[in-house]
């Protein structure tokens, strides 16, 4: 198949290009600088032009807390993005692969949300996400919208490299002998961490089948960021840097963030599928290959 991946630059898009030319798919990788998707003109000339199978859209806004002072400008990634991509795709025959996230939910429900729950954004970026998706769903028939969360990889900036980054300069700056500063990390806060390289693996096996419809792909599991960010440092072997658990509200971020939005994989687990690995042996691994 040929299938063009827009957001190719991006953590999760150079995965998944990876992933899918692993398979022996003809893939048209194409990053902000190739193809701007709030451009309708030039998605439905890109779309024409190139004639993919399935078009697999990585692009997205993702700075939360800039959502929220900047609505119009997350609302055209998030939103007219998606709704540019389906309209091309509906015009070509082309299935539409689009990812969203835990932010559509409000995380008050206390238990792991499933595909079908109702979503309820809590601030401007799943508001705008949540927008995305539904354009998608009303303008091209054949899609799949993923929801994922707590993403980390190798082609990018992400939680993993920040917590490493900032345990080695409070090592450096104590010196032999003395305890370095503690982290801050949230505790209040529960989801499932994911390796982009395991859901690009994923994603490139549901692209093959016409199954579509919405999935939650997470590698298995849950924990608060301050577990997440204390099992970094015990498997970095850094963990004389202590991890001090704070309350998401002492962090005064603009964005309200869902305090428990775990994902059921569970259209996943119905079909069959296998489950993506436990996010600890995936963090293990990630680690292991000398990927942050």
């Amino acid at each position: 198949m040929r299938i063009l991946v827009t957001g190719a630059g991006g953590m999760l898009g150079q995965d998944l290009v990876r992933a899918l030319r692993e398979r022996g798919h003809e893939v048209v990788p194409l990053a902000r600088a190739d193809l701007d998707v709030t451009d309708l003109g030039a998605v439905r000339a890109a779309v024409r032009t190139l004639r993919p199978h399935v078009v697999a859209n990585c692009a997205a806004w993702t700075r939360v807390d800039d959502a929220e002072s900047h609505p119009d400008a997350a609302f055209r990634v998030n939103a007219l993005g998606p709704r540019n991509l389906a309209v091309a795709c509906h015009e070509a025959g082309a299935a539409l692969l689009h990812i969203s996230t835990d932010y559509v939910f409000d995380g008050r429900k206390g238990a792991p949300y499933r595909e079908f729950d109702p979503p309820a954004p809590l601030g401007v970026y799943g508001a705008s996400k949540r927008a995305g998706e539904e354009l998608v769903r009303g303008l091209c028939p054949k899609h799949w919208i993923v929801r994922t969360q707590w993403l980390y990889g190798a082609g990018g900036p992400n939680f993993v490299r920040t917590i490493l980054r900032l345990a080695r300069e409070r090592l450096e700056a104590a010196g032999a002998g003395e305890a370095p500063d503690p982290l801050a990390v949230v505790d209040d806060q529960v989801g499932s961490p994911t390796y982009t390289r395991d859901l690009a693996q994923a994603l490139a096996d549901l692209v093959t089948s016409p199954a579509y419809g919405t999935y939650h792909l997470t590698n298995q599991g849950a924990c608060t960021w301050h577990e997440f960010a204390r099992t970094i440092l015990t498997l970095a072997g850094l963990d004389r840097v202590k991890v001090r658990p704070v309350a998401t509200a002492e962090l005064g971020r603009p964005a309200p963030r869902p305090a428990y939005s775990v994902l059921d994989n569970h259209l996943w687990r119905v079909e069959g599928r296998a489950p993506l690995r436990p996010w600890a042996e995936a963090l293990a691994a990630f680690l292991r290959e000398g990927q942050a």
